[in-house]
């Protein structure tokens, strides 16, 4: 039974802060609609310039692997910095890049290797945007609001699946690529001029970081790795998330839209009714945290969310119409809401607000090492091994074709089939693990008197 976490709203809470926070936020949701929409439309050019699953793929790539190695780095700085002017120059970086690609689109110059230079500058500025916006929470609310507010950020990129998808496809059909920038550009602005209106407090200064005098650079940076070696609890849910990432980003994050694509003749507005409801789902999941709130033990709802959700890439795997589909990203979405929020308020209850940049970047970059690994396997899979093999008169049809069906998207399909079951079977051996079940008991939350100080040895 779902059991809220949260206390009763009461005159203590400080509602200046909460309308802050309230305030970026409805800016980010504004910028990541926007994003979404540039994105579907972005990538329907693209898959129409190449018709291959393995551009959708290197798209993914592209936008995956500077945020990894950038990471660890960008951790030092956010804690270093006004969080607030971490998140404007992140972006500002967001919308030049957007800029130049409209530019190009204008000029007739327009290349998918452009697309993969936007992704890649976009997932550096996301590098700093993540962990300073996740910091934001901590340093602006009272911890029993941590849930909710996480809650709404899940609500917020979900929206943009709905957003992105519905819009982006009106206005690309009324005014095409083009108009989809230009309005991509103005909602960058509305994020930018909300975070140019609030003021964060900056409670912790480059002196005052539980060190004793102020470090190198590097030194700084290992601070984040030293307390996730230190609470194997932290270490291991993280390095649980490295896994599902790769069996994720194989399938789910990378040629899901060559699967709907291909079995339905690249037929658009079924793309962009799975991607939409995909969107609903996860705003309802994220609408329910936040009303009703996390199960006392948050370890259940990621450990067992992430289970449900590999069903839903079963039933994406088997099903050959719109219907099904649509209860699967209804399955598979819903639940999301419930990881993040959970491993996030997690995270926010036990690492002292002074380090959670570094120690969210390092989390960061290991739970995302293997999903460029996963974007880069994905596209020669799709195309070269499990493509023909389950082409109608494929080596495997015969076997498996009862399953997913033989000819245009069946590889991928069976693909689904195989992370499905992989990242399911993880998602429930976690809980085998201790330090991974237990990591609220045995991890006291930060603010209590007996934690140790935090800096690298």
């Amino acid at each position: 039974m779902m059991t809220t976490n949260h206390q009763p709203i009461n005159q203590s809470v400080n509602y200046t802060t909460f309308r802050t926070f309230a305030i970026i936020w409805a800016g980010q949701l504004v910028s990541i609609i926007g994003t979404g929409m540039s994105r579907f439309a972005l990538l329907i050019w693209a898959y129409q310039q190449t018709g291959a699953a393995t551009t959708l793929a290197l798209l993914g790539f592209f936008s995956w692997i500077p945020f990894v190695l950038i990471s660890p780095a960008a951790g030092v700085w956010v804690d270093r910095w006004d969080r607030r002017k971490v998140m404007l120059f992140a972006d500002l970086g967001a919308a030049v890049m957007t800029l130049i690609v409209l530019l190009l689109l204008l000029l007739g110059k327009l290349a998918i290797w452009h697309l993969f230079l936007l992704e890649a500058v976009a997932s550096a500025c996301e590098a700093f945007q993540s962990p300073a916006y996740s910091a934001l929470t901590t340093v602006l609310l009272p911890k029993e609001y941590y849930g909710r507010a996480n809650g709404m950020r899940s609500m917020a990129q979900d929206a943009g699946l709905v957003g992105g998808p519905l819009l982006g496809g009106v206005v690309l059909a009324f005014v095409g690529l083009q108009g989809v920038l230009w309005i991509d550009l103005a909602t960058f602005f509305v994020a930018f001029g909300t975070l140019l209106w609030v003021r964060i407090p900056r409670l912790f200064s480059h002196g005052d970081m539980n060190e004793p005098t102020p470090t190198s650079f590097w030194r700084q940076m290992r601070v984040g790795f030293a307390f996730l070696y230190r609470h194997k609890g932290l270490l291991g849910l993280t390095l649980f998330f490295t896994g599902i990432m790769f069996f994720a980003t194989l399938t789910y994050f990378s040629v899901l839209p060559a699967l709907i694509l291909s079995r339905t003749g690249g037929d658009e507005l079924v793309l962009a009714t799975v991607q939409s409801t995909l969107g609903v789902a996860g705003i309802a999941g994220g609408l329910t945290v936040s009303l009703w709130g996390l199960p006392r033990r948050k370890i259940h709802a990621v450990l067992g969310a992430t289970a449900i959700s590999f069903f839903g890439d079963l039933l994406f795997a088997i099903g050959h119409s719109l219907p099904l589909w649509v209860i699967a990203a209804s399955l598979a979405a819903f639940t999301i809401p419930f990881i993040t929020t959970a491993n996030q308020t997690i995270n926010q209850l036990k690492i002292p607000p002074q380090i959670q940049g570094r120690v969210f970047s390092v989390q960061n970059m290991l739970r995302n090492l293997t999903a460029p690994l996963g974007y880069l396997l994905a596209g020669p899979l799709a195309d070269h091994v499990f493509g023909p093999a389950m082409a109608v008169d494929g080596p495997w049809a015969a076997t498996l074709g009862w399953l997913v069906g033989s000819g245009p998207g069946a590889g991928i399909a069976l693909m689904f089939v195989c992370t499905a079951l992989c990242g399911s079977t993880m998602s429930l051996g976690a809980y085998l693990i201790p330090a991974i079940r237990r990591v609220e008991v045995d991890l006291p939350d930060y603010d209590c008197p007996t934690d140790p100080p935090y800096q690298a040895t």
